[in-house]
Parts: structure tokens; sequence; C-alpha cells
């Protein structure tokens, strides 16, 4: 399940546009935290410890304890904004979460045994059609991934989400047959085995029937006239 992350953050006291401006000079990031029937509340958190989380990668799927003046608020990132051109962040939402919540989530999806797929030793290339599930489930229990064993995957064959055991408590939102992963043939391959397929069905075709007769040979006598001979005979 997912890990809690601690940060720290400030309650800001002004809004408009100036007070944010003031806020990020000063190297912090205004946010906001709401939900949970309670009012927003404007904070501000650290630019650079916020850039870590956002880069660490599955930031929208954390559960954060924001700690604000001694207070513990749990908390998981809804949104967040970058600077187009420095891709730093500039501000970020976070929803707060009540005992037994229940959030609308993506997991990201893992592919398992890659080195065990005869398709993956043959030539062929993982292809992860789906990078994440979007998923309802228990706030307190977010699974981290969404893992895809490929042991035994051919080339040209899929792993579809309904074919993947998840938790009891994990409902998916969308088609549950979605194609997850799948196996590519590698360049030639088609090919190749229409090649082998055409070279199969030549050397079908050229052997000998059962009970035909050598090339060359004289036909045999119709049972008949062997029959009528042995009468007369």
């Amino acid at each position: 399940m997912a890990t809690v992350r601690e940060m720290k953050a400030t309650a800001r006291g002004l809004s408009g546009k100036g007070a944010v401006r003031s806020v990020r000079r000063a190297g912090r990031v205004p946010g906001i935290i709401y939900g949970d029937d309670k009012p927003p509340m404007p904070i501000s958190v650290d630019r650079e410890e916020l850039r870590r989380c956002i880069y660490a990668g599955h930031f929208l799927a954390t559960i954060c304890d924001l700690e604000i003046d001694g207070a513990k608020h749990r908390v998981i990132p809804r949104d967040f904004q970058l600077d187009p051109v420095k891709e730093l962040p500039v501000h970020v939402d976070f929803l707060r979460l009540g005992i037994g919540a229940q959030i609308r989530v993506r997991i990201p999806v893992h592919v398992r045994n890659q080195d065990q797929s005869p398709g993956v030793k043959r030539g062929g290339t993982v292809n992860l059609v789906t990078h994440a599930v979007e998923v309802l489930c228990p706030a307190d229990a977010i699974p981290e991934s969404i893992d895809v064993d490929i042991r035994g995957l051919e080339i040209s064959y899929s792993k579809h989400l309904n074919e993947i055991a998840l938790p009891s408590n994990v409902r998916v939102i969308g088609r549950a047959d979605q194609t997850l992963v799948t196996i590519v043939a590698p360049s030639g391959y088609a090919e190749e085995m229409k090649a082998a397929a055409e070279a199969a069905a030549a050397a079908a075709a050229a052997a000998p029937v059962a009970g035909a007769p050598a090339e060359g040979a004289a036909p045999a006598a119709p049972a008949a006239a062997a029959a009528g001979a042995a009468e007369k005979k």
C-alpha cells in the first residue's frame, strides 16, 4: 500500500495577486487545502521540497501529512501547475482526507518478469499500452502499483486488466477489460511466419497420398477386372 509522505506547510492569511507574488519571491509555492466539508485553507510550501516530491513520481497518488502550526492534516495532492519555462511548481492543491474517505486515484502499471517472456526472448518488444489505471479505493489503502506478470506471454499476445487480481476494496473506473501490455513482433516477423507457413503448405502438398502409386508406376488393375479374370480361369 502507499506510504505517507511528511511535509511542512505554512498558513497564508492574505490572498490576491500581490500576496501570491510575495510568497513566490520568498521561495515558496502558494496552495490550498479543501474538502471534507471544511472551509478552504490557503497555505504555502517550500518550492524545492515540492519540486522534489513532484519529480520523484506518483505525486498525485501519494498521501501526505502536512504539518501546519504543529497540527497535521492528512491530504492527497489533486493538482499542481508548473512554470512553462522554468518547469518549477507555481501552485498546488490538496484534498483533505477524512476518516474512511474513498477517493479516485490513478495507479501506475508496472511490468514484471520480462526476462521470462518467450515473446521477448524471440525479439519481441514490450508495449505498455496503459500507463495508469483510475480506481476508486479507500484513502488509507491506495495500491502502490498494478503489477502485470508477463511470464509466458508470446509475441502478439496481450494482458488485460480483468486478468489482474486487485484488492477487494479497489474498484476500477472505466473498462475492466482494457489492454495493459502487449508483446509487439520484431521487424520482419510477419514475413518470416508467412514464408514458414507457405513452405509447410508446399511440403504437405508434395507429400505422397497413402495408398497412391509411386510416380512412374503402372496403375493397379481395378478390383472388378481382377475378379473377372479369376472366374475365367
